[in-house]
């Protein structure tokens, strides 16, 4: 039987050296559970960087997947097909947009973002093409999400950059303000909460603040919620915590229940600015990914999310308490089931102490830990896996 060692072997041979991964090779995979190639068993409170926020192989996920992939698997989209078209009506039925653009990642709907305010800019805006970002965000990996990505460490080595980005400190209206170029900036890009970056939340009247700077000054507020959407806050998109709507917003991670979806979503003011053959994506909207999205926004209606803002509760109250007893950690901080644990430490090791009890999260921005567990967790689980990282905590 092949263990977690063979597999990272030939992992270490043939594949691109593009992640630092740890040495264990998951099979398998039920709810927040999952299984590595040595038969070891582990509490999974990362759920694929948000991606599995319904557990893993959530079942009706999997019935959805089964029924679309006996039926239909894939066709161009020069034709229509009902699992795109149902997904894209719910999800303006259910947000502030009027259309949406289907894709494969969070990258690619940033990418069409970026694209679409600037062919805006370009129609509407007397051609405007500047998009400000914030220091310590991050956007994607193709060559323009990096450049609007507020951390140097992914731009490094990809010189020279595509004009039209800058990027301002997050949660600073007054730095807003004043980046504003009147003859080329078109719109502000931001995430309601900053995930890579550190799990840093957007403060009360900063979101609100941006909206009505856009609106005087003319220009889009696109929200960034790749990580944010889909019930991960709480609510089914982060922006309805701040009281306020954006022009153009990017989905991805959680919109597909495990399968590659990527989703940007506008205003029919904005998207009008695309028209056939402006922008493509060729598997965006496939059929399984959406009848797989159709399962996940239908179950987070019936139930998860509710269950995503009780188990929150339970999980910062709980690090609430290790937060007293331990002086090193500084910060909790979080909505929802999106939570970073700020250390004045390097939290790589506590990532790895972590795993080695049979606890799966990660960290960002050096020392913040960050909990995505999914949005079906129980309350059992979270006991569990807050015992796990009490005791790891405790060895410091």
């Amino acid at each position: 039987m092949v263990k977690n060692r063979d597999v990272a072997a030939i992992t270490a041979r043939y594949v691109a050296q593009t992640y630092a991964r740890f040495p264990v090779a998951l099979v398998k995979g039920k709810g927040t559970r999952v299984w590595d190639a040595d038969g070891k068993a582990y509490l999974d409170f990362l759920s694929g960087i948000a991606v599995n926020s319904l557990g893993h192989c959530h079942p009706a996920v999997v019935r959805a997947i089964q029924k679309q992939a006996r039926t239909l698997l894939h066709v161009s989209n020069l034709y229509h097909t009902a699992p795109q078209a149902e997904l894209a009506r719910e999800l303006c039925r259910r947000s502030f947009a009027d259309r949406v653009f289907f894709c494969n990642s969070g990258a690619e709907a940033n990418e069409a973002a970026i694209k679409l305010a600037r062919r805006y800019g370009a129609e509407r805006l007397g051609g405007k093409y500047e998009i400000l970002s914030c220091h310590n965000s991050f956007h994607g990996r193709t060559l323009a999400t990096l450049t609007a990505t507020g951390q140097e460490k992914v731009r490094a080595g990809y010189d020279p950059l595509p004009e039209g980005f800058r990027q301002v400190p997050y949660n600073d209206l007054r730095a807003c303000e004043e980046a504003i170029d009147d003859k080329k900036t078109v719109a502000f890009l931001i995430e309601p909460i900053q995930g890579e970056g550190g799990v840093r939340v957007a403060e009360e009247g900063y979101l609100r603040g941006l909206r009505e700077l856009c609106d005087q000054r003319g220009l889009l507020l696109i929200l960034d919620e790749v990580q944010t959407g889909m019930g991960r806050t709480g609510k089914l998109f982060g922006y309805e915590h701040f009281g306020i709507e954006p022009d153009i917003m990017t989905l991805a991670k959680a919109l597909g229940g495990g399968l590659p979806l990527g989703a940007m979503l506008a205003r029919e003011q904005v998207a009008r600015s695309f028209g056939p053959g402006s922008h493509a994506s060729t598997f965006g909207g496939n059929p399984v990914a959406c009848s797989a999205g159709l399962a996940v926004l239908r179950t987070l209606l019936g139930g998860a999310l509710r269950n995503c803002v009780r188990m929150g509760k339970v999980l910062l109250e709980g690090l609430e308490g290790l937060k007293r007893r331990f002086p090193f950690i500084r910060e909790i901080r979080g909505k929802g089931l999106i939570i970073g644990v700020e250390l004045d430490m390097d939290g790589s090791k506590i990532v790895e102490a972590c795993m080695e009890e049979g606890l799966l999260l990660n960290c960002t921005a050096g020392k913040v830990l960050r909990l995505l567990p999914p949005l079906t967790v129980t309350r059992s689980e979270i006991d569990r896996g807050l015992a796990i990282l009490e005791k790891v905590l405790a060895r410091q």
